[in-house]
């Protein structure tokens, strides 16, 4: 997120640093990487940046973040965490060892950010400068109504917009999840200070809600039963009260 930032000259430290639980697929759960997730949420500052705030920049950060999605997955094969690296949570130790200091993962990951973030950077500039954009009423997006939900300001609600979905409609992890760690890691962070990490007891406490709430199911595709076809179909079940359970879990302090 950190390198997106800047290629598009905005500078957001509190909202990168918050992103640190998202690494690892969600809290090293494996699902989308943590790649993905912050380029998401830079497309986000950026289709405010452009549109400000509504249904406009809301579907136009959605858009930015399917072409995101797309584009990792052409270039790596994959867009969770643990069929690129073999990690998650429950790998051993001496896995860890092998891949990160045997095999230089930490390295080979950073050579892949830097690679992702000039090709996230051109797709985020083309999804924004297409122009007409068709139009949207309210709610847009899952993790763009949590964000309000929990007092969010405009450009974090739009920031969080194309996380919807499973990150741009893709089905993957929650959006709405992403969006609530990332929201309770801002709110630690400048409530403390320091660092928020996967260990961190507020944000294990929305993981723990949130499983509860889904018994135990992670992607939005397995959560709803399907993937969402475009913006139109997932703004159509939102209305329909799609997921408002979900939504006012997380949203709960």
């Amino acid at each position: 997120m950190r390198v997106l930032n800047r290629a598009f000259d905005q500078s957001s430290r509190l909202e990168e640093n918050a992103t640190a639980p998202l690494a690892g697929g969600i809290m090293q759960h494996g699902y989308q990487c943590g790649m993905i997730w912050g380029a998401a949420l830079a497309a986000g500052t950026q289709a405010y940046r452009l549109l400000g705030p509504g249904p406009q920049a809301e579907a136009a950060a959605i858009l930015a973040a399917q072409r995101l999605v797309e584009s990792f997955r052409v270039r790596n094969k994959h867009i969770n965490c643990l069929e690129i690296t073999d990690l998650d949570k429950s790998s051993s130790a001496m896995q860890m060892i092998k891949f990160f200091l045997i095999k230089g993962g930490t390295i080979g990951c950073f050579r892949m950010a830097a690679k992702y973030a000039k090709v996230a950077f051109i797709e985020t500039n083309t999804a924004l400068s297409q122009g007409y954009i068709a139009p949207f009423s309210l709610p847009v997006s899952c993790s763009a109504l949590l964000a309000q939900k929990m007092g969010q300001s405009d450009i974090h609600t739009v920031m969080s917009a194309g996380l919807a979905g499973g990150i741009g409609l893709c089905g993957g992890a929650c959006g709405a999840l992403g969006t609530a760690i990332w929201i309770v890691g801002m709110n630690g962070l400048t409530e403390k200070g320091g660092k928020v990490g996967f260990k961190d007891p507020r944000v294990l406490d929305v993981l723990d809600r949130f499983l509860k709430c889904t018994d135990f199911k992670f992607e939005c595709s397995d959560i709803v039963g399907r993937r969402f076809e475009n913006i139109d179909d997932h703004a159509g079940y939102l209305r329909d009260g799609g997921c408002s359970g979900i939504i006012e879990i997380l949203a709960t302090k």
